[in-house]
């Protein structure tokens, strides 16, 4: 399935993707405000990640965000946790390429698959994480129409200080509603 946007493509993870995702797991300016455990991590450790819970996962489905003029890999949007019975899902996302960082990629991206998620899927809500020193993903966020949910006060530990993570949710009809807002 591939979804896309006037820059953007999203299309299924696949195993060829391995490589340029290891590459994004192991730097830690790509990580550092996304994932909670830092680490380095061999090839295999990656190849045994991508095929137990990325790809191998029933609850889980991951997009490589793709630039589409020159066809680039630039990061991985991820639908974790699904719950079909409920409706609902978190979502990740994770930007690899540094150079793509403050563009409005992430955005074009996270509103594709957003789309997918509540008008196919027909889920009822979405949920994500942030850390709460991550300024410009909760702006992202908040523009999209997650809203603060709750925190886990003082859960991750970053540069020898404690930080927030802060939970946020999106439900189907509040997207609809701003959606219909945004073609008026």
């Amino acid at each position: 399935m591939l979804f896309e946007s006037s820059r953007v493509q999203l299309r299924k993870m696949t195993e060829g993707d391995v490589t340029v995702y290891h590459k994004w797991r192991n730097d830690m300016e790509v990580m550092y405000t996304t994932n909670p455990s830092i680490d380095v991590y061999p090839m295999a450790a990656t190849q045994k990640f991508v095929d137990q819970v990325i790809l191998g996962s029933t609850s889980a489905k991951s997009y490589i965000m793709m630039e589409k003029e020159d066809e680039i890999p630039i990061g991985i949007v991820s639908l974790i946790h699904i719950d079909y019975e409920n409706r609902n899902a978190e979502c990740i996302i994770d930007i690899g390429e540094k150079e793509y960082w403050g563009k409005g990629y992430g955005s074009e991206a996270l509103r594709l698959l957003l789309d997918y998620v509540f008008y196919e899927m027909n889920l009822h809500r979405v949920s994500l994480k942030v850390f709460s020193f991550n300024d410009r993903a909760i702006h992202l966020y908040t523009k999209i129409g997650f809203q603060p949910e709750g925190t886990s006060r003082q859960s991750l530990f970053r540069n020898g200080e404690w930080h927030d993570i802060i939970h946020m949710g999106l439900l189907q009809t509040e997207y609809f509603e701003q959606k219909r807002g945004m073609n008026k």
